[in-house]
């Protein structure tokens, strides 16, 4: 072929060879649209019968010769190579889909489900059935989410429907118009049991299935009466997380979502830690206990209870001769770093160095912060059954000269003060022997478990989300209630640094980058050839 024929029959075979790549790849996408398929061979075809009917006679005159026996050898192997290739692209494209990986460049993973919803997935014992009803134009984002379970765990079966294609099914469930406006995801069980959910994060879905899953008996109480921080909103204010910043109105509802109940205890009213308590939290007392109350936690300890403290510099609470008694000391001073804090705020250290073999901190990676924290030291008498949690950095220090601080506004490491790295937390177990009675053949050791912080600022609303916070304490409390096998890294709730299209961009998007640049650079190349051609 010369001249324009060519031209025509040079683009007839890049149009053709789209459309029958297309045409493979429709076979594992589902997604493909036929008319670009069906499009693109139609184009192809036309121009190659139209170079065919330009150059017919110089076509038949070649066929006729030697040179064109040459043409239909080489052309012949030149079709069977592309039809080889294009069987290889299949094939390749079959084991994407049955043998697929999962890759995430994202900076902070947020592409990546969390050490927590993982476990969680991998521990399933029962078939879970995730039924998303959304339009079609507003499935993808939360298909991109859920699809990442499914990934992980053969036991979630994932179904996506169309709400106005199955009315049946929607009046079945009793969903609402205006649910369904927003998008609900289903969650059943196979032994039983369902709920829905209508906010679609990772944080969200897992806690969805935590609650499923796991049944509530564990019961943990704040301390009140001694001005500590609240769980509830002040009476009369209207609760909010974003405007009640030193409550632990988020902390308590973190416990929630893994399945806790959470209440509020007067001791002084009660006279005795309730029964059916798995744990005391005791946060940010600035006013001395009772002395019944505080027999009461002693009881409570040593008979096997479990009490988390979170106490801040120069509070005025009696807690400290408590925690004395089981060897730990929280310092009269206030961590300062320099170097690893806030920046501008040296009395804000970040902590990274944890204990690794620790259930608490043995997963943690990332750092945790504390606003306005104190030291929390070991005597030797308990170093055996204590463990230091976390430490501030190598270049902080315990300021112990307050009052000269306070007088110069001026603070450096010094002569008594405490050189870093700093303790900030503790936890460890007390072993006690019960009373003896005469009846039992036998005692008991009771282990009672403590977890001590020099801070109680960690775990407030304002802070909370900041870095690790949220997971030491949970972990902390998860241990303090022996439910180690649920101590985990937790989904970030932060710095999510995604972008969402619509259903129309997105396509728009794959369309462009997938197949018709591609087909565009293909075309461009063989007019480049044809007039390189002409040329010569």
């Amino acid at each position: 072929m010369v001249g324009i024929a060519a031209l025509l029959g040079g683009l007839g075979a890049v149009t053709i060879g789209f459309g029958l790549l297309l045409a493979v790849m429709a076979l594992v996408q589902p997604f493909m649209d036929p008319y670009w398929i069906i499009g693109n061979l139609a184009v192809g075809a036309i121009l190659l019968a139209a170079a065919v009917f330009m150059s017919f006679d110089s076509l038949l005159e070649r066929m006729r010769s030697g040179e064109g026996r040459r043409a239909g050898k080489y052309g012949s192997s030149a079709i069977l190579s592309l039809l080889l290739g294009l069987a290889i692209l299949g094939f390749m494209a079959v084991l994407s889909v049955n043998h697929s990986r999962r890759f995430d460049v994202s900076e902070s993973g947020v592409h990546t489900l969390s050490q927590q919803t993982v476990d969680l997935l991998e521990s399933l014992e029962e078939k879970i059935t995730i039924t998303a009803f959304f339009a079609e134009s507003e499935a993808p984002p939360i298909r991109d989410l859920l699809d990442r379970y499914a990934f992980v765990s053969d036991r979630v079966d994932l179904r996506f429907v169309e709400p106005n294609s199955a009315p049946g099914l929607v009046d079945e469930l009793g969903l609402t118009t205006e649910s369904l406006a927003r998008g609900v995801v289903r969650f059943e069980i196979e032994s039983g049991g369902s709920t829905n959910l209508s906010e679609f994060s990772e944080s969200e879905i897992t806690n969805a299935l935590l609650k499923l899953i796991r049944a509530t008996d564990a019961k943990v109480y704040f301390l009140t009466g001694h001005n500590e921080r609240r769980i509830e909103a002040e009476p009369g204010a209207r609760a909010s997380f974003s405007t009640d910043a030193d409550s632990y109105g988020a902390a308590a509802e973190s416990l929630e979502n893994e399945t806790y109940e959470v209440a509020s205890l007067l001791l002084a009213s009660v006279g005795e830690v309730p029964a059916d308590a798995a744990a005391v939290v005791v946060v940010g007392p600035t006013r001395p206990l009772l002395e019944s109350e505080l027999a009461a936690l002693e009881r409570y300890v040593e008979g096997g209870g479990a009490l988390f403290v979170g106490i801040d510099p120069r509070a005025q609470t009696n807690l400290y001769g408590l925690l004395e008694s089981y060897g730990v000391t929280l310092g009269d001073d206030v961590i300062a770093d320099l170097t690893f804090a806030v920046f501008g705020q040296a009395t804000t250290p970040i902590a990274a160095e944890y204990s690794v073999t620790h259930p608490i901190t043995s997963l943690l990676r990332e750092p945790s912060l504390f606003p306005v924290a104190r030291s929390v030291r070991l005597e030797p008498s308990a170093e055996s059954s204590f463990s230091i949690l976390v430490k501030t950095g190598p270049e902080s220090w315990a300021e112990r000269d307050l009052e000269g601080w306070r007088t110069t506004g001026e603070a450096e490491y010094g002569p008594g003060d405490l050189k870093g790295p700093v303790p900030i937390a503790v936890a460890g177990t007390l072993p006690r022997v019960p009373p003896i009675d005469d009846g039992m053949e036998e005692q008991i050791m009771v282990h009672g478990r403590i977890v001590v912080f020099g801070d109680s600022d960690f775990a407030t609303n304002e802070n909370i989300d900041a870095l690790r916070n949220r997971d030491l304490f949970v972990n902390s409390i998860n241990w303090l209630t022996g439910d180690i096998e649920h101590i985990s890294v937790r989904p970030n709730v932060s710095r999510a640094s995604s972008f969402q299209m619509s259903q129309v961009e997105f396509r728009a998007i794959q369309y462009l980058s997938l197949f018709v640049l591609p087909e565009v650079i293909a075309i461009l190349g063989v007019v480049m050839w044809w007039l390189r051609r002409r040329a010569h």
